[in-house]
């Protein structure tokens, strides 16, 4: 891992086209401005580990979820 002090003002420039700049320091926090193409996806951290949890858990599946489906689904194609 990288590790830089930076003040308002300053910036740091990944790859070829992002550049992330400190806005303003306060109190213990830090804002920031992520300037990047419009194709690259840019998500804060907890809400990029949340997403990748429910699609982790999206991916699961059951085999008694797959037989009460496929049961669902051979009783509409007798029923017509």
């Amino acid at each position: 891992m990288l590790v830089l002090t930076r003040k308002a003002g300053e910036g740091i420039i990944i790859g070829d086209n992002i550049t992330v700049k400190i806005i303003e320091t306060k109190g213990g926090t830090v804002r920031i401005g992520i300037d990047a193409p419009g194709d690259k996806k840019i998500y804060r951290e907890e809400i990029y580990n949340r997403m990748a949890e429910e699609n982790k858990n999206a991916a699961r599946w059951d085999i008694n979820d797959l037989d009460s489906l496929c049961t669902d689904l051979s009783m509409k194609s007798s029923n017509k």
